[in-house]
């Protein structure tokens, strides 16, 4: 059964069997997830962008990610719930969406070096993009607040690496103003084109679906991915691509939740390192998302992160970074009327912080290399 408040959403009706706008799409089962010839995403919604017809596009082929039904949290929820799974870009997040079009840009507006504040997979993503058109990447992260797997491929990439002695939002305030007095360009979601790449996710599950969900989950860190994946439904609905709108459900770590305190956390706190963001650049577009959509921003615990991380690995077997669990330990949270069709953005892959998942199970048993050992410890 979900949990929570369920009295926040009016009931959606009689949401067994979706109205989508092509025979694409069963409620709890089929989603079309194929695509040939994938080009990425610049070239596949080359309509909904600005981008030149000459300028040179900076790909590694991102997109076109899975959105994968998950039957077990269905079955939980009482809903049907899809799992948008961004693990599977490039460079494992969805950072790449809006990476290429943020080093597209710079490099064609002439661009020698470009820089970010990162948590981890800003960094990870901008090394590898500036890596592929040549130019030089500069990236500053808090010191010892940033998970192994992201700094390890900020730093394969060519990266160059600062660690400060500060948290995320100092990093990005020194970023800005390295922005304004350097020979440098900011790729961080302050760059507009950084949101233009991310709202293609929306894209691509209405192009699944056949139709927007009536619900979309997703974390909140810096604010961007929110207002990304609203300005896209929008987008498609004002094409006539989608007749409607989703309800956007935000969440943040209890420790890193300014946006529900309504006031900066000078020092976040959480296990979930890519939403350990204490003053979000995007924090007003997120508000205006969530007061448009009718839909929320709220917090979870660490907790309960780590128990939908847990879920989703053992129950769906679909591993995602901790801050990626935020969106589903949302749902499990505050639930969804029952038959109403969701989607959870899964924002990153679990191999970004594999210290996170090393903690969370008993470390496998050491035995003697000898047949009878081995039959003993299974209980056969």
């Amino acid at each position: 059964m979900p949990q929570g408040d369920m009295t926040k959403f009016e009931s959606q009706g009689d949401m067994t069997e979706c109205e989508p706008q092509a025979p694409r799409f069963i409620c709890g089962g089929e989603v079309n997830n194929t695509k040939t010839k994938w080009r990425g995403i610049v070239e596949e919604y080359r309509s909904f962008l600005p981008i030149a017809e000459t300028d040179k596009v900076i790909t590694l082929l991102e997109g076109a990610t899975p959105l994968v039904p998950a039957p077990k949290l269905s079955e939980r929820v009482h809903a049907n719930v899809f799992l948008k799974y961004e693990g599977l870009n490039p460079t494992g997040s969805f950072k790449d969406r809006g990476m290429t079009m943020a080093i597209t840009n710079a490099y064609n507006q002439g661009a020698k070096a470009v820089i970010c504040a990162s948590t981890g997979n800003t960094s990870a993503s901008a090394a590898a993009y500036a890596a592929r058109a040549g130019l030089g990447c500069i990236v500053l992260i808090p010191q010892g607040h940033i998970a192994l797997g992201k700094l390890a491929q900020a730093l394969i990439h060519g990266a160059t690496v600062l660690q400060l002695k500060g948290n995320f939002d100092q990093a990005l305030a020194i970023v800005r103003e390295l922005g304004d007095k350097a020979p440098v360009t900011i790729v961080n979601s302050v760059n507009p084109y950084r949101i233009e790449g991310q709202k293609t996710g929306a894209f691509e599950i209405v192009d699944a679906l056949g139709q927007a969900p009536d619900f979309h989950f997703i974390p909140v860190g810096n604010a961007g991915n929110i207002t990304a994946y609203w300005k896209g439904y929008k987008e498609y609905r004002d094409r006539n691509l989608s007749t409607k709108l989703p309800k956007m459900c935000g969440f943040q770590a209890q420790g890193a939740a300014p946006i529900v305190l309504g006031y900066p956390v000078e020092n976040p706190e959480t296990v979930a390192s890519a939403i350990r963001i204490g003053n979000p650049a995007s924090w007003q577009s997120a508000l205006d998302a969530r007061s448009e959509s009718d839909g929320m921003i709220e917090s979870v615990h660490d907790q309960e992160i780590l128990e939908a991380y847990r879920f989703l690995a053992s129950q769906e077997s679909v591993f995602c970074e901790p801050a990626s669990a935020a969106s589903v330990a949302g749902l499990l949270k505050v639930g969804v009327p029952s038959g109403s069709n969701v989607v959870c953005v899964l924002t990153g892959h679990g191999l970004k912080d594999p210290d996170i998942a090393i903690s969370q199970i008993e470390p496998p048993r050491v035995v003697e290399a000898s047949f009878q050992a081995v039959m003993a410890e299974l209980d056969l």
